[in-house]
């Protein structure tokens, strides 16, 4: 099996921008950061293209919903927000607060590093794990106002570039961190599986203890640095994750937007001590179209620094993922074709936010389902 640093590997995206040192541009914002019209349209593509369930409801006007992972109904409120936003903030997650401070501790020391301190663990050109720009950066022609570093497996390489002495008690906080975020990632698996009527032991993957331990998983660590011109600027521009879940925790700066279909753009407040949680597009294809994968953007500040860390988990690479035999029937076929994350990632690598319509093999119409003539069109 291919570990997940060795399958995007395989579908990488070459990014050829020249790293620039954002201390030196708080004057004036760069042409080349200038997003004259933000990514609308890439929004306006992805909601056609993809299938959403429908939504009736009037109880979801008061923004994204915060759970309690303690409450008795918890996986219900948890479909619920699926079905309706993609995603969700939770609160009573069990990961304790001093965890969070020392993550945002290690983001501000990372990204305070001078320029050619951080190139130092640069991401290799066909890599993903190091120092660079957002994976997406290639698919738009304005660059983003932000900077990430990337983990997969361990951090200790990278770190010892960047801190030849102190390396070891930044390891251990990224090592903390994902261990404490992978137990969380299990247990909303869980509790999103019973929402859609599916137990651990339908997913054959999720290994006899029921734990999910061949699970998949990478580590972004986000700054968007303080702007001269926010309104013209991009932090992150409107994407999907390929994932099946991405827990974010961010600092006490917003910035995080989701596409609401039908209703426009709408702002993630920080929560202190929440997280927030997002559905990705392998959950989206496995919930056979129930739960959306949600569309999302970053704005940036014009006098304050963002930090965000991502966890994006997914399956083991080579392990199938098709919409569950429980939520297909003869009144809704299966809408997508089975796939590998590491097959995925080349999709996505590809075709970007238009990923799920390539792998999409039947489409809504009117209520009634047909199979597309072409599913490899260039859109």
């Amino acid at each position: 099996m291919p570990s997940l640093s060795e399958a995007f590997r395989g579908h990488p995206v070459y990014l050829h921008h020249k790293h620039l040192d954002f201390t030196t541009l708080q004057e004036q914002l760069p042409d080349s950061y200038a997003w004259t019209q933000p990514d609308a349209d890439h929004a306006a593509h992805y909601y056609h293209l993809t299938s959403y369930p429908s939504n009736d409801h009037n109880d979801d006007t008061k923004g994204v919903p915060v759970i309690d992972l303690n409450h008795p109904n918890a996986p219900n409120l948890i479909g619920h927000a699926c079905k309706t936003w993609g995603v969700f903030q939770v609160v009573n997650h069990g990961i304790p607060m001093n965890l969070f401070t020392d993550i945002q501790r290690a983001c501000l020391a990372l990204f305070s590093l001078p320029l050619h301190q951080k190139l130092k663990a640069a991401r290799s050109p066909d890599g993903v794990s190091g120092y660079g720009r957002a994976r997406i950066s290639s698919f738009f022609p304005k660059l983003m106002w932000s900077e990430c570093f990337t983990i997969l497996d361990s951090p200790l390489n990278l770190f010892l570039q960047l801190w030849p002495q102190d390396y070891d008690k930044y390891c251990e906080i990224v090592m903390e961190y994902e261990a404490a975020m992978k137990k969380l990632a299990a247990k909303l698996m869980c509790l999103v599986l019973a929402s859609l009527g599916i137990s651990k032991e339908d997913i054959k993957w999720a290994g006899p203890p029921g734990d999910f331990s061949g699970a998949c998983a990478a580590l972004h660590l986000n700054s968007y640095p303080s702007c001269p011109d926010p309104d013209r600027a991009m932090g992150l521009a409107a994407h999907t994750d390929s994932t099946l879940l991405t827990i974010l925790h961010q600092n006490n700066v917003s910035g995080l937007q989701v596409l609401k279909d039908g209703e426009g753009w709408e702002a993630v407040p920080p929560l202190p001590g929440g997280l927030v949680i997002n559905v990705g597009d392998l959950l989206h294809i496995l919930s056979n179209g129930l739960y959306p994968s949600v569309l999302h953007r970053v704005q940036v500040n014009r006098s304050r620094q963002r930090f965000s860390v991502a966890y994006l988990y997914g399956p083991p690479t080579n392990v199938e993922i098709s919409p569950n035999a429980k939520l297909v029937g003869p009144s809704r076929p299966a809408l997508y074709r089975s796939v590998t994350w590491n097959e995925y990632l080349g999709t996505k690598a590809k075709h970007f936010n238009k990923a799920l319509s390539v792998v999409r093999i039947s489409s809504s119409v009117n209520g009634l389902f047909d199979l597309k003539e072409d599913q490899n069109n260039d859109f």
